[in-house]
């Protein structure tokens, strides 16, 4: 485990295997480092993998009161200890903060994003009180409430699924992480598809991943961020939903960004795919 600090003196904690172009992943919600380690084991022949807790989460510190702007701050002292520059994955709201990065200004050289959670109008709608209500469940300390609300409201898992992992030994595991889901629901916002001005502003290389059996708005969003940016390219991993799927993900990420450094190109990507 190595450690750097941020700008406002976070200790940030991070994973680093392989050898060669450095390449930092990003964890989605309710995540630390751990559910990215599996896919840098698969990625770790042919980059540099960098693997970070947010902070909040697993080894890494908090400092009060969280701004989207100290996120940012992490990835970006990540990407220094990595070199000062970097390709990016964001696994779900992973993605979303990586975007965030680029138009902030970070050195990212490339980019690969995961069914980042955006809603395009008309697929689903989140209540209009949905991060104050989230707010205010996490500061009661009713951690089991949060965690079904924001699986209920936000990953739109189904009454069964929720009863599911509620009674796994994944659900108490869960309660540490839940402090960060008010850190996600600022990154996120209203979570609405960004406005194409801004997504035009974002001009690197970037693949964008979805599932084939993932749900319908999941596949719109990513269908919609594929088309608006102006570098952006679509890759569908067929017989995949939601969940990460390493050995699926790698060879994908490997082929589009070991393609657009060798050529200068941007490159798009065999399967089950559809690009720009």
């Amino acid at each position: 485990m190595y450690r750097v600090s941020s700008a406002d003196g976070t200790v940030i904690a991070y994973d680093k295997v392989g050898d060669g172009p450095a390449l930092v992943l990003i964890e989605g919600a309710l995540n630390d480092l751990a559910t990215t380690l599996p896919l840098a084991a698969q990625l770790r022949a042919h980059f540099t993998v960098y693997s970070y807790d947010r902070r909040g989460r697993g080894a890494s510190g908090d400092t009060l009161p969280y701004t989207v702007a100290r996120e940012i701050e992490d990835l970006g002292a990540v990407i220094d200890a990595a070199g000062g520059s970097a390709l990016v994955f964001g696994n779900c709201s992973g993605g979303v903060l990586a975007l965030q990065g680029v138009a902030a200004g970070l050195n990212v050289t490339g980019l690969a994003l995961f069914e980042p959670p955006y809603i395009v109008a008309g697929t689903r709608e989140r209540p209009d009180d949905y991060t104050t209500h989230l707010n205010s469940l996490i500061s009661a300390g009713r951690k089991g409430e949060a965690l079904e609300f924001f699986m209920r409201f936000d990953v739109v898992l189904p009454d069964e699924h929720i009863a599911m992992i509620r009674n796994s030994p994944m659900w108490e595991a869960l309660h540490a992480l839940v402090p960060s889901l008010n850190y996600d629901a600022a990154l996120l916002g209203d979570s609405k598809m960004p406005p194409t001005e801004w997504l035009s502003s974002i001009t690197v290389p970037t693949l964008v991943v979805d599932g084939e059996n993932s749900n319908s708005w999941a596949k719109e969003a990513v269908r919609v961020l594929a088309e608006v940016l102006p570098n952006g390219h679509r890759h569908t991993l067929a017989g995949h939903d939601h969940i990460l799927a390493p050995e699926a993900l790698a060879p994908v990420m490997i082929q589009f960004f070991t393609g657009m450094a060798s050529d200068g190109s941007t490159p798009t990507t065999s399967g089950t795919s559809a690009t720009r």
